[in-house]
C-alpha cells in the first residue's frame, strides 16, 4: 500500500504559502520550484484544497492564500481534500475462496485490523495541525538546518 504524493506535496504547498506569504506573489510556478513538480500539478493540488475550504486563490498572478488561520487545518483536513480514498484505506480482493478454510475466514481476521490501522491513522492526522508543522519548521530554520541548496546559494 502507498498513499500517493499528492498528501505531501499538499502540505509542501501549505508551508511555502505561511512561509512565503506577504513576501512573494505565490504563484503555482513559485511554489513548483520549492516542490519540485511541475506547475500543473501544484495547480491540481491548489484547486482541491480550494474546493475543501483551504486555500483561496487568484487567478493569473495573484497567488495563493490560507483561507483558515493553521491551528485550525488538520492534517487529516489535508488528507481528505487531496487524497480519493473513499471509505476504507485498505483494499481487500474481491473473491477469496469460500471452500478454503483461510479464503472463508480472511474476513474476520483482518477486517478488525485493517479498521484499527485506518482509525489509528485519522487519529493522528486529526490529532495534527498546519500550525504544529509550521513550528516545526521554524525551529528547523532557528536551529540552523540549511540545506545543501541553502548553504551553496549562501557561496
Amino acid at each position: 500500500m502507498q498513499i500517493s504524493s499528492r498528501f505531501t506535496i499538499a502540505l509542501h504547498v501549505l508551508l511555502c504559502i505561511v512561509n512565503f506569504s506577504g513576501d512573494y506573489k505565490l504563484t503555482s510556478s513559485f511554489i513548483a520550484s520549492s516542490v519540485g513538480v511541475n506547475p500543473v500539478i501544484i495547480r491540481k493540488v491548489l484547486g482541491q484544497l480550494k474546493d475543501a475550504g483551504i486555500v483561496a486563490v487568484e487567478a493569473g498572478v495573484g497567488g495563493a492564500s490560507l483561507e483558515r488561520d493553521p491551528s485550525e487545518i488538520t492534517l487529516l483536513d489535508v488528507f481528505n481534500a487531496v487524497e480519493s480514498v473513499e471509505g476504507p484505506l485498505f483494499s481487500f480482493h474481491a473473491d477469496p475462496n469460500p471452500a478454503c478454510p483461510v479464503g472463508r475466514r480472511i474476513h474476520l481476521i483482518l477486517d478488525a485490523e485493517l479498521d484499527a490501522a485506518q482509525a489509528a491513522l485519522e487519529t493522528r492526522l486529526k490529532s495534527r495541525t498546519l500550525a504544529d508543522l509550521v513550528s516545526v519548521m521554524e525551529g528547523l530554520m532557528d536551529e540552523g538546518h540549511a540545506s545543501k541548496a541553502e548553504t551553496d546559494a549562501r557561496g
